[in-house]
């Protein structure tokens, strides 16, 4: 049986290093996910950060907070708009009974507009993104509440290397990531974000990796 093990590690300036674990097992046409935090297993084994979840990739998540006794359904469809792909994702939360729209309208392989919704805010996000030359994409971002944009560019290098800045207008949180994506080897993610309206701009550092496992 093939599963994959998730390592994070973030660092926080307030509360001090957190660190997260998920193991996923394929269970034929599933995945079955079990998440823990170090509240879990610090000061002895608890429920606390316990979440699990099952999921049918592009059909639907369930995902179960065992603390909080809290459920969160997500459901992926798609249809086609003029001969264009239009994914659709709905997100249900029932602890804070939140619902959130997702659409995405695969223009062709170098351009996506995406909007996202979440019933009754009043508000929307739209996003539009460009691959140029299959090797650099551009994400605009505009946020209809805050009226504010977000930017963010990625690019491919090394193969199975992507490097991304992203600047968000309105927290003005500047970010930078480096990720990797290989089926043999696995995947990690390094990211830094720094908040420059703060007065002592400490980075926030955030390290992942996935393993892939034969049991």
């Amino acid at each position: 049986m093939k599963a994959s093990l998730k390592g994070r590690y973030e660092t926080e300036k307030s509360n001090g290093p957190a660190a997260a674990a998920s193991f996923v097992f394929n269970a034929g046409d599933f995945k079955l996910r079990a998440s823990l935090t170090d509240a879990t297993v610090v000061n002895g084994p608890s429920l606390n950060g316990l979440a699990l979840a099952v999921e049918k990739p592009g059909y639907f998540i369930a995902d179960y907070n065992v603390p909080k006794k809290d459920f969160r359904f997500q459901f992926m469809n798609t249809v086609r708009v003029a001969e264009k792909p239009l994914n659709l994702t709905y997100i249900h939360s029932r602890g804070d009974n939140r619902t959130i729209l997702d659409g995405t309208l695969v223009v062709d392989s170098a351009n996506k507009l995406s909007v996202n919704h979440a019933l009754g805010s009043g508000n929307f996000k739209f996003k539009y993104a460009y691959v140029h030359g299959g090797v650099t994409t551009f994400e605009p971002s505009y946020d209809w509440a805050k009226n504010t944009w977000d930017f963010a560019v990625a690019r491919k290098v090394y193969g199975d290397d992507v490097l991304r800045a992203s600047y968000q207008t309105s927290s003005q949180v500047l970010g930078l990531e480096w990720f990797r994506n290989s089926k043999q080897n696995g995947a990690f993610k390094i990211s830094a974000s720094v908040n420059l309206a703060e007065e002592k701009k400490v980075p926030k550092l955030i390290a992942e990796s996935t393993w892939n496992l034969e049991i």
